[in-house]
Formats: structure tokens, sequence, C-alpha cells
């Protein structure tokens, strides 16, 4: 049985890991630490954890002052505090500034499940790519997600990362996995057509492509882990050498992944597409596998809706 953790959990992990290698790493919360597991930093460095309270604007310019003071902040809260509350201050006193600010914004997605449609963050791709400077990454599972938090700390500069709830397969392997920023990667080889997913929706692309598999049809699986810079080549390439493009994320089509494929196909290689993901709604509360069926995000979903984009060219 395939190993399951939440990206959350991951990424509370890495930043105890790493605050050993990096000294400077301080890390600020919004009176979540429980839940974003940032907990796990404070219980290992009491003296660099920061508890805001429930005060997303003194999050996020507190941690643009510590950032400018030479420090490596994460800024953590829940995706819908992050990019919603707390907008106007990492818009001006991080993006603005390249204050060197790494958001860590856990439970984004529907995948909340019973938190309902007002904690459900499903617009905060878009809000965050939009922003200049702002680097946006969306791991897809617990490994991918401690190589997400390396490679933040790495990079000079605001980094936005998601994570979620709900616990999702483990598929990379640790000892061999490479996390490069801005590089999209090939899960599996296809000649049909290609499914570029993001974050916890390319283990169910996988899923997708097995089940078109025994239709005779043979997908391409990419893994666009870093939603801004993307990877224009890997996009152009799979438009080039497959019949169609289909994108996949448990966020709004408009402006996320979807979007951002769009963009790099109608200006470089303009070929037909089908955008998977909550088609212009709120969320609602339910169980998450509930969710993922209602707003069609299951690999049978998937797999029905390439197979009837292939069907039209």
């Amino acid at each position: 049985m395939t190993k399951k953790i939440a990206t959350r959990e991951a990424y509370g992990n890495a930043l105890a890991e790493f605050g050993e290698q990096y000294p400077n790493i301080v890390v600020l919360d919004a009176d979540l630490s429980q839940s974003t597991k940032t907990n796990t930093f404070k219980k290992k460095f009491p003296e660099r954890f920061f508890n805001m309270g429930i005060s997303e604007a003194d999050l996020m310019a507190t941690a643009a002052g510590l950032a400018l003071s030479g420090k490596i902040a994460f800024a953590s809260t829940f995706a819908i505090f992050a990019a919603g509350r707390g907008f106007e201050q990492v818009r001006n006193s991080i993006a603005y500034t390249r204050a060197n600010v790494k958001i860590g914004a856990t439970h984004a997605g529907i995948t909340v499940g019973e938190d309902g449609g007002s904690h459900q963050a499903v617009e905060d791709i878009s809000l965050m790519r939009s922003l200049p400077n702002m680097v946006v990454i969306n791991p897809a599972d617990a490994v991918e997600a401690r190589a997400a938090v390396k490679a933040a700390i790495e990079h000079d500069g605001p980094v936005y990362m998601r994570f979620g709830r709900l616990a999702v397969p483990v598929f990379f392997d640790e000892a061999t996995y490479k996390f490069q920023l801005g590089k999209g990667a090939v899960i599996e080889e296809g000649t049909d057509v290609s499914i570029i997913a993001t974050g916890m929706m390319v283990s169910s692309a996988v899923e997708a492509r097995e089940i078109l598999a025994k239709e005779g049809i043979s997908a391409r699986v990419i893994n666009i882990h870093t939603i801004k810079p993307i990877d224009k080549d890997i996009i152009v390439q799979a438009a080039s050498e497959t019949k169609a493009i289909v994108t996949v994320e448990e966020h709004s089509i408009i402006g996320g992944l979807g979007s951002a494929v769009a963009e790099v196909l109608v200006e470089n290689y303009p070929a037909p597409m089908k955008r998977i993901g909550l088609m212009d709604k709120f969320g609602q509360s339910g169980k998450p596998d509930e969710l993922l069926k209602l707003y069609g995000l299951t690999p049978e979903d998937i797999a029905s809706e390439t197979k009837a984009l292939l069907d039209r060219i």
C-alpha cells in the first residue's frame, strides 16, 4: 500500500530539519502552529519562533521586517488567510521590496473538507502568481514538499509555497529525487496526449493515465511544481509531441496552472487544450473524497475529460 503523508506535515518537518543548517531561519505563525505544523520548529527552536496571533497583516509585515534585517523568514498560516487577509502586506511589504520571505500556506484547496468554502483557498495561486518577484510552488507529495522548502531557502526573494491538509500518496523517492526551481518533470511518457498537473493532482493524473492506457490511449504526465516561473520548454515540447494538452489542478481554472499553461501555448505553440479544476465556483463543506468527486477532480473524471478532448480533435 502506498504511504500517505500530508504536505503540511513535510513542511513542518523540513523547517525543523533545515533550521539546524540555517541559523538565520526564523518562523512566524498566526496562532495556527499546530495545524500548519510549524510547532515542530517551535519545539526545537523556541527563540526563533514568533506567534503573531490572529493577525495576518502583522504576520506578513513583521516577516518582511525580519527578512530585510537579514533573516530568512517563513510566514505560515492557512492559504485562505495568507493570500487573502494578508494580500496587501504580501504585495507591498514582501513582493514590492523583494524581501526574503517564504510564505508557507497550508490547508489549500477543497480538500480542507468540512471547513467549507470560506476556508478553501481556490484562488491563491492566481493571486500570488500575479505579483511581481513572487515565486509560486505547489508540491505534489511529501518528498517534493521537503525539496521545495530547501529550494525556497536557497532562493533569494519571496516564495509562496502551497501545502495541503489531506494525506496524499508519496510517490517520489527521496534518495533520488531532484528538485529544480522553475523546471517541470515528465513523470510518465506518452504520445497521444499530455496531462500537466500540479500538487496533489499529480498522483491523480498518473492514475488517470492508467485508465486511459486500458482504452489504448497513451498519456504523458508532467508535474509542474513551480507555477511561477513556469517551465515553458516542457510545455511547448509536450504540445509539439502529443495531440493535446490537459491541465489538472485543485484550484480555480481561472488564474492558476491552466491559465499559466494556456498563456505559454497561445504565445508559442497553440494546441487543443482542456483545463480541469474548479469551474469558477467556491468550494463547500464535505469530506475531501466526496468534494473531489463533486468537482470532477477524480482520476476517472480526468480520464473521461481527456478522452472527450481527443474525440473532438
